[in-house]
């Protein structure tokens, strides 16, 4: 079954309420598949994909959701073309599954620390995430190319009289390592509630 959360018609923005859910999350700074957030992007598909196999041998079928990731800086400058990708901040995640608890959390971790040192999975957490009332849009296209979209949905929000809140949110639907730049999927959401 298709999550209605992670569809939409390329370039239409629409207006969603999601639920809170729980991912697993780890933070960081710098460009996007550099040296800190490679990393942080592997251990997070280590626990996912541990969960899942956990979960398999418990009766649980979940699949592995989508790599999701929040993106801010102190000076969103940096976010403009020829900007300071190491200035970057970012929370990446992976939906965790709905069986895990925190104990169930702590005994993942501890296998994959066991397996390959402590390293960057000491930095993953379990992250409950409420982030309610969003403008969203599917982008069809590279990266590099999503800002004509966002300022299209920080306009309609200005227009609806809603407020920016919370970071910038992706949801990447294809692989980048599979799918040419042109092709790749990603839903762009920012979280918005309406003005005081």
């Amino acid at each position: 079954m298709t999550d209605p959360l992670l569809t939409g018609k390329p370039g239409r923005i629409d207006r969603v309420t999601v639920p809170p859910m729980v991912f697993f999350a780890i933070e960081g700074q710098g460009a996007p598949g550099g040296a800190e957030h490679q990393p942080a992007v592997e251990a997070l598909y280590g626990l996912a994909y541990g969960a899942r196999f956990a979960g398999k041998a418990q009766g649980h079928d979940e699949k592995v959701g989508p790599l999701e990731g929040q993106w801010w800086s102190e000076d969103y400058a940096v976010f403009q073309p020829g900007g300071d990708r190491k200035a970057w901040r970012w929370r990446m995640m992976i939906r965790s599954p709905g069986w895990l608890d925190q104990a169930g959390f702590e005994d993942l971790r501890r296998a994959a620390i066991a397996k390959k040192g402590a390293g960057v999975f000491a930095r993953v957490t379990l992250w409950p995430f409420d982030e309610g009332l969003c403008l969203q849009a599917l982008h069809l296209g590279s990266y590099a190319d999503e800002g004509p979209l966002i300022a299209r949905i920080h306009d309609q929000a200005a227009a609806e009289g809603l407020a920016l809140t919370g970071q910038h949110h992706e949801i990447y639907l294809s692989d980048p390592r599979r799918v040419a730049p042109e092709k790749l999927k990603t839903i762009l959401r920012q979280p918005v509630r309406a003005h005081d």
